[in-house]
């Protein structure tokens, strides 16, 4: 009989410790999984800058030199066929700078309005001719892994 004259439910107390602990739960998983996020988005940089190395050296084996810019969007065989000269996810903008006709290098920068703009660590990945990578200030074992 004592207990039927005590109301249920919860206290403000209790709901303000679970909203504290939910908080702290949310402050220290949204930055890893942001850095997780970013982390899985430069395989779109890396796999595409591995498809237009490869796209230039079947280019230079039909024509005896690397393709520029102007060939970057047309398709084949008048040109690489890569759309919109971004990667697949649209997070990254390629680029190809020819030296001269032996020598190229193709980077890949975050788009503008994509969340990869806020990657500190990689802001840039590049390849050469060689296939030797070219990374932002981490270096390429942070980056191109």
């Amino acid at each position: 009989m004592r207990n039927a004259n005590r109301n249920l439910g919860f206290s403000l107390v209790e709901l303000l410790v679970v909203v504290l602990l939910m908080s702290i739960i949310m402050g220290l998983g949204i930055p890893g999984y942001r850095q997780y996020t970013q982390r899985a988005a430069r395989a779109d940089a890396t796999t595409a800058l591995l498809r237009l190395a490869a796209a230039q050296e079947r280019w230079y084996l039909q024509n005896g030199t690397y393709a520029t810019n102007a060939q970057l969007q047309a398709a084949p065989p008048a040109g690489l066929g890569f759309t919109g000269a971004q990667t697949e996810r649209g997070f990254y903008d390629l680029q190809i700078t020819v030296a001269n006709a032996l020598a190229f290098t193709v980077q890949a920068t975050p788009a503008a309005g994509q969340p990869q703009t806020t990657d500190a660590d990689c802001q840039t990945f590049g390849m050469d001719e060689r296939g030797t990578r070219i990374s932002g200030p981490q270096g390429i074992n942070v980056c191109w892994r």
